[in-house]
Parts: C-alpha cells; sequence; structure tokens
C-alpha cells in the first residue's frame, strides 16, 4: 500500500494487493453467500427452544443487553455480508407480521441452504432447487392446514389461549412465571379484542415497567398508568369519578409571542403586572371548575406560583404528560384534547371511576392509575423486575405472547409442537416427492434421504 497525490493535491491510496484479488462467480460465490447464513444460523441456533440459551449482547457505547429473542440478536449484530442482511430483514418481517418465532426462522433458513449445498454439489441448477423448495412450501401448507386443529373460546373460556401463551414464553427467561404472566397477556388481548370481526388493535395495550418489586408482581391494570405525579404534594392522592381536563395548552399565563420587552422601572407597575398575571390564571382555574373538571392533565408545565395557586382552589393537576400518553388518556377516558382554554367544554372531559397516585418502594417513585375508564378497551400491562434488563427482557416476551393471542382470535387452528408439526410435513413431502415427476421433487427428495 501507498500513498500518492492526483493533480489537485488530493491524497489517494494506492493498494499493491489489488491485482490479486478477484470477483467470485457461479458457485463460488453461492457457497460464500451460504457460508455467511450459515454463520448467523449457528449463532441462533442455541437460542431455539426450551433449553435454549440467552445471549448477552454489548453495543458500542457499552450497554449490555441479555436475550434470546431471534430478532433482537439480530438487531444487535454488525453484520456486512449483504445476504446476512437478509436473514435480519427476514427475522424483522416475522417479528412485525407474526410477533413470534423470529429464531425458527433464520435457523429453518440456515437448515435449508445447507441441504441446498449439497444439491448444488450434485450439480443441480439453482433456479430448479428454488422451484423444488416452493413446491414442497405448497404441499407442507396445504397439510398444516390438514392437521390443524381448531379450539373455541370466549372471554369466560380462555384456557386453552392461556396454555397456547405459556408454551411461547417457556422458552424465555420469564418461564418460571409463564401461568401468571400468559393469564395477562390473554385478558389484556381480550380487553381490546373485537370478537366478532375477529380484530385486535395491540396499540391499545400499554407496556410498562419500573424496576423493583419482583416478577410477580407484574399486573394488569384496565386503565391507563402514567409516570408522573400530582403537581403539588399535598394534592388529594385518590379521586374517585374524575372528570379529567386534557390540555395541550400552556396552563400559565400566556407570553408574549413578539420581539418587543417591556420596561418596568417602578414597584406599582410591576404589582399591576403580577396582579393582571395572578388574575389570567385565576380565570384559568375558573374556567376548568365552571365546566365540572376535578383534575388537569396537561402536556406542558407551569411554574411554581401557578402550582401553588392551583392548591387552594381544589384542582388536583399532572404536569409534564408525554404526547402518546395524553392520546392513550383520551382514548381510555372518552375525553377529547384541549388545544386553546376557550374551547374547553364539558362535553369534551374524559370519565375515570378512579385516579389513584401510587409509591414504590423506599426509592419514592410515584405513578398515576386511571382505572375504571369510560371506554375500558384501554388496558396497560405494568411490570416489575429487579433490574432493568430483566424488565427489558420480559417486555420482548410479553410482546411475544400477545401476537400469539392476537393470532389466535385471528385465526383459532392449533398444531402440536416439539418438533411434531415439522416431522409430519417432512413426511409428507417425502411421499409427495414420489408422485411428482423431474428434477425439482427428486432434489427434495434427495434431502430426505
Amino acid at each position: 500500500m501507498a500513498l500518492a497525490f492526483d493533480e489537485y493535491g488530493r491524497p489517494f491510496i494506492v493498494l499493491k494487493e489489488q491485482e490479486q484479488k478477484t470477483r467470485l462467480r457461479g458457485i463460488k460465490a453461492q457457497k460464500a453467500n451460504i457460508s455467511a447464513e450459515k454463520v448467523i444460523a449457528r449463532v441462533l441456533r442455541t437460542s431455539l427452544g426450551p433449553k435454549g440459551m440467552d445471549k448477552m449482547l454489548q453495543s458500542p457505547d457499552g450497554n449490555v443487553t441479555i436475550t434470546n429473542d431471534g430478532a433482537t440478536i439480530l438487531e444487535h449484530m454488525d453484520v456486512d455480508n449483504q445476504i446476512t442482511k437478509l436473514m435480519v430483514e427476514l427475522s424483522r418481517s416475522q417479528d412485525y407480521e407474526i410477533g413470534d418465532g423470529t429464531t425458527g426462522v433464520v435457523v429453518m433458513a440456515g437448515a435449508l441452504l445447507e441441504q441446498a449445498e449439497r444439491l448444488l454439489e450434485r450439480g443441480i441448477h439453482p433456479i430448479r432447487i428454488a422451484e423444488g423448495y416452493e413446491m414442497a412450501s405448497r404441499i407442507a401448507v396445504e397439510h398444516l392446514e390438514h392437521i390443524a386443529q381448531k379450539f373455541d373460546f370466549g372471554p369466560t373460556n380462555i384456557e386453552l389461549l392461556v396454555q397456547t401463551c405459556m408454551t411461547t414464553l417457556s422458552s424465555k427467561i420469564v418461564n418460571r412465571c409463564k401461568r401468571p404472566l400468559a393469564e395477562i397477556s390473554v385478558k389484556a388481548v381480550l380487553s381490546v379484542a373485537d370478537l366478532e370481526r375477529k380484530d385486535v388493535n395491540l396499540d391499545l395495550i400499554k407496556v410498562e415497567g419500573k424496576v423493583g418489586g419482583k416478577l410477580e408482581d407484574t399486573e394488569l391494570v384496565y386503565g391507563i398508568t402514567v409516570d408522573k405525579d400530582m403537581s403539588h404534594p399535598q394534592m388529594p392522592k385518590k379521586i374517585e369519578d374524575a372528570k379529567i381536563a386534557i390540555l395541550t395548552c400552556p396552563f400559565e399565563p400566556p407570553k408574549l409571542k413578539t420581539k418587543h420587552k417591556v420596561d418596568i422601572d417602578t414597584v406599582e407597575k410591576f404589582q399591576t403586572l403580577r396582579q393582571q398575571e395572578q388574575k389570567d390564571f385565576d380565570n384559568m382555574v375558573q374556567k376548568c371548575n365552571d365546566v365540572g373538571a376535578t383534575l388537569v392533565i396537561c402536556q406542558w408545565g407551569f411554574d411554581d406560583e401557578a402550582n401553588h395557586l392551583l392548591m387552594p382552589r381544589n384542582l388536583p393537576a399532572v404536569r409534564w404528560v408525554g404526547g402518546v400518553e395524553l392520546d392513550l388518556i383520551a382514548t381510555a377516558t372518552g375525553g377529547r384534547i384541549v388545544p386553546r382554554f376557550q374551547e374547553l367544554t364539558p362535553e369534551k372531559l374524559g370519565r375515570a371511576g378512579l385516579v389513584r397516585e401510587k409509591s414504590f418502594g423506599t426509592t419514592k417513585d410515584k405513578m398515576l392509575y386511571i382505572e375504571h375508564c369510560a371506554n375500558s378497551r384501554a388496558v396497560t400491562i405494568f411490570i416489575r423486575g429487579g433490574n432493568k434488563m430483566m424488565i427489558e427482557e420480559t417486555k420482548r416476551s410479553i410482546h411475544d405472547a400477545l401476537c400469539v393471542a392476537r393470532n389466535l382470535i385471528r385465526n383459532n387452528s392449533i398444531v402440536y409442537g416439539g418438533g411434531s408439526a415439522e416431522i409430519s410435513c417432512s413426511i409428507a413431502v417425502e411421499a409427495a416427492a414420489d408422485k411428482y415427476p423431474g428434477i425439482d421433487m427428486q432434489s427434495w427428495h434427495l434431502l430426505m434421504l
């Protein structure tokens, strides 16, 4: 390697070994791609199944993630080969569409490519191998539909749904609590499901976690939890039959939006300005009281003086609530988000049977529970755990269980696990290979041998 300069003085590097490098073509390129994918499949193979081991992943900035979720492992891997990037996309699409089985699809793809390499060495063209795989896939899907069993379920009959979700959680780090977590997942999905249309909106299920307690303390809240507390420590911690005003406007006197400035040179002018600000704030509080609001949830903050004025007027308030949480609160309580005080009316108030503030442990962490809402289709799964990594892995496990329950509501067909469905499909494909002439199914028949 040598450093040289062009006519404009820009440096460039001359690689003396460049002429020794050759482009891979034909069977060598195919084998190189297959070997790259086999490495990915070999990494994930040890994480598959109930006896699978977790992987400890360290990001470039030092964050550590412990998981056996295939999509998460591949997301954290730094891959350069284009074929391995396709495997990452395969696992990601499986996660988006199905929610579970992200490890299995990559391991299955690796096994298929490993067997395809044997066929390539026999001189079979890649297109013929791909066509044989397509035919075998259709036969396997038809056989799965033939051996699948349907089961009935309902709001009171959830045992089979719970057992299926327990199968999903058996291979996770939370398998010691798989029964209560499976029940929580099924109840959460049934709470937001439309059984007539067989549709489930998982956006209505909020999964929150807080460090502390133990995994058994995980609970299902029929409402919304907000990681905030009352703006004043002396405000009531429990409000029954709450009427909630949801505001996206600042709960404070209006600020000038011009570049002009006001010079105050006497105490009387300052007192006049302060009285005017207090009057404006009093009008805002009175507006909330007039429409019947008993709790104000504001996206923006308000200063300490405004917070002090809220206390004697018996108007509890919560500030700095995020936009996503505001949308969920509005959906759950049946309220409307109000952008200006002038638009606040009694019809736009949300309603909840109980709003309470809950403290956790000795760290004085507090959260707001909004329960028994007018629209009970929004629920929250509140996870507890000993550390942050445990909570994050539990969130991923709960996500898989939620997706399995959703898929069962859409299509209530099941096949038995433990590899029995795969072996049954293998026998069916092997039997069909003798009925199809041509090299396509014969190549698949060679793999079965």
